[in-house]
């Protein structure tokens, strides 16, 4: 399976970096293939070091201006012109979508995503890793718009979210 993830390229303490290394773990011991952000940088790094070290395959996807920030060791790395392409680029090559932690430009990703997903426009898996309940105050609002009439499918059918690294695989192969 193509795992596309949605993270943050900063340096991040253990609470948070610890469950992305586990993910990335499970990720290259189950063969798949990490379609990520293409950077060297933070808890981008340590995903492909982490899933090339158990045996995964890894395509990034990075925008022509931080290609300097390129992983050395990508299976693939293509080069984008802007954000728009390689957010497009990203969803077309997953078969699924995780999000782990990750600041403004995670936030960009998963809801374009999100939106595709409401108007039928993606139709792949969105599970969120819902780390330190670092995105309990999106689930909320998720759910608050869920149950007000503001989406207009159910919220489980655009995004769901795991506590663990294990819950979203399980989440993936459901």
């Amino acid at each position: 399976m193509n795992i596309c993830v949605f993270c943050s390229a900063y340096s991040l303490d253990d609470r948070y970096s610890a469950p992305a290394a586990e993910f990335a773990r499970l990720l290259g011991e189950g063969g798949h293939t990490l379609v990520w952000g293409g950077s060297n940088a933070g808890l981008m790094g340590l995903l492909a070091d982490e899933v090339k070290a158990a045996g995964g395959r890894l395509v990034g996807v990075m925008v022509e201006m931080l290609k300097h920030k390129g992983y050395v060791g990508a299976d693939e790395l293509v080069v984008t012109r802007d954000l728009a392409e390689r957010k497009a680029e990203l969803a077309a090559r997953a078969d699924a979508i995780v999000v782990l932690v990750g600041g403004m430009g995670t936030m960009d990703e998963v809801t374009e995503v999100v939106e595709l997903k409401k108007h039928g426009m993606f139709d792949k898996p969105v599970v969120v890793l819902d780390t330190e309940g670092f995105y309990s105050g999106l689930r909320t609002q998720l759910e608050r718009m869920d149950a007000e009439g503001f989406l207009p499918r159910p919220l489980t059918e655009l995004i769901t979210f795991a506590d663990t690294p294990a819950e979203v695989f399980a989440q993936l192969k459901a």
